[in-house]
């Protein structure tokens, strides 16, 4: 079984709300596997209602026959953003790790770019933040950080997340700093694993429902108090201003406008995310765990 698994990787994705983390624990118990978060939300110790983290994600590593190790959740600090260049080599030093145990690793969340960098071992370039520059640019709003991406970078200006300030910034800061355009310099390499990616789909109806129901429930679970922690402790860090279900809190108003507001982003955001994974043609798509079950025991066998 162990030569068979040596190199295989299997990716469970989707848009937020769809279930990922619930069935890619249900196969990893099934298939003697080990999850890896691809979520750059989840990577953030102390946003755990709010990015949805499961129980066994919050265990990260139970005991023995009572769950699924879980990887790379709670390994920064909302204060000090971690890029993807980092998570990257973090992770396919987990994934190698997980593969010589003779298990099988599960790269599970819905962040496209992360997934993408992983799957086709993205190389991206080597430069040193310039602090001068950032600085300059974060007084600017997203709209505005993107109008200047996409004169430094049309084609890149199709791919990248328009509502992701910080992924703006870094584009612009690359593309000013070497003169040549940021997505030009992504280079993919060598793939380091055999992939099977599953991608869970819904129709938009029943999506929509699903969001609906994870925002009451994040709100019963106790998202005002968690928000509030948070900005105490490390004030409105970039990540917690650019996060969906924390952005929200910092103007005040109602209750009821507050979650209609993390309701609508939630939605906008899974269309965004569909949009960058419609583009990816090797994703095998599915709608029940046992489409998934017997796509996994074809590519493991």
């Amino acid at each position: 079984m162990m030569q068979k698994v040596n190199n295989k990787l299997i990716v469970i994705l989707g848009p937020t709300a769809s279930g990922k983390s619930d069935l890619a624990i249900r196969l990893a118990k099934k298939f003697n596997g080990e999850i890896v978060c691809a979520d750059s939300r989840q990577i953030y110790k102390g946003m755990t209602i709010g990015t949805a983290k499961t129980s066994e994600t919050r265990s990260r590593n139970p005991r023995p026959g009572l769950g699924v190790p879980h990887h790379l959740f709670d390994i920064a600090l909302p204060n000090k953003p971690l890029n993807v260049a980092i998570y990257k080599k973090m992770a396919e030093k987990t994934i190698k790790d997980i593969q010589k145990r003779g298990k099988v690793p599960f790269l599970v969340g819905g962040t496209g770019l992360y997934i993408k960098a992983i799957v086709d071992n993205l190389q991206f370039p080597k430069l040193k933040p310039n602090q001068k520059l950032r600085k300059k640019l974060e007084q600017k709003t997203t709209k505005e950080l993107f109008i200047i991406y996409k004169k430094l970078d049309g084609q890149g200006a199709k791919q990248i997340d328009n509502n992701n300030k910080r992924r703006l910034i870094r584009a612009i800061e690359v593309c000013k700093i070497t003169g040549q355009p940021f997505w030009e310099q992504r280079q993919k390499a060598t793939p380091l694993f055999d992939v099977s990616q599953i991608g869970i789909k819904f129709p938009k109806a029943e999506l929509k429902k699903r969001i609906g129901k994870r925002t009451n429930k994040m709100l019963k679970q106790g998202l005002e108090r968690e928000v509030k922690l948070l900005v105490k402790k490390y004030g409105w860090t970039a990540v917690l201003q650019n996060t969906i279900g924390y952005a929200e809190w910092q103007k005040k108003t109602t209750k009821k406008k507050l979650r209609e507001l993390i309701f609508l982003h939630t939605i906008q955001f899974a269309k965004r995310q569909m949009t960058w994974f419609k583009k990816e043609k090797r994703i095998k798509w599915i709608n029940n765990p046992a489409q998934a079950k017997k796509l996994i025991i074809d590519f493991l066998d």
